[in-house]
C-alpha cells in the first residue's frame, strides 16, 4: 500500500527553525511532484512550496526567502526547510505526491504534523 510518512513538526519560538522530512512508499506510478501544503484554523489548505522530478520548485510568496524545499528523486523523499518562523506559520503541514497520468488514484496525502510558533 501507499504511505506518506512525515516528520520534523513541533512548537517553535518566532525566529526559530524546523526541518519537515517525507518519504513515500508503495507509488507505483511515475512521481511528478512532491511538496508541502498547510492548513490553519479557520483557513483553507493552501501551498507552501512544491518540487518537480526536473528540480523546478514553486513557493507561496509568504514563505519565499524563508522556505528551502529539496528532494531525492531516487528515495522518493522530499524536505522542507523553514527559517525565521513567524507566528502566522502555525498550521497543520500536509506532505503531498502527485503521479503522472494517474489522475486522481495517483495523488497522496499525508496524515498531517503540526507546526506551532509561539512564545
Amino acid at each position: 500500500q501507499v504511505q506518506i510518512v512525515e516528520s520534523g513538526g513541533g512548537l517553535v519560538q518566532p525566529g526559530g527553525s524546523l526541518r519537515l522530512s517525507c518519504a513515500a512508499s508503495g507509488v507505483i506510478f511515475p512521481i511528478y511532484s512532491m511538496g508541502w501544503y498547510r492548513q490553519a484554523p479557520g483557513k483553507q489548505r493552501e501551498l507552501v512550496a512544491i518540487i518537480t522530478t526536473g528540480g523546478t520548485t514553486t513557493y507561496a510568496d509568504s514563505v519565499k526567502g524563508r522556505f528551502t524545499i529539496s528532494g531525492n528523486n531516487s528515495e522518493k523523499k522530499v524536505w522542507l526547510q523553514m527559517n525565521k518562523l513567524k507566528p502566522e506559520d502555525t498550521a497543520v503541514y500536509y506532505c503531498n505526491v502527485d503521479s503522472v497520468g494517474a489522475g486522481p488514484l495517483g495523488n497522496y496525502w499525508g496524515q498531517g504534523t503540526q507546526v506551532t510558533v509561539s512564545s
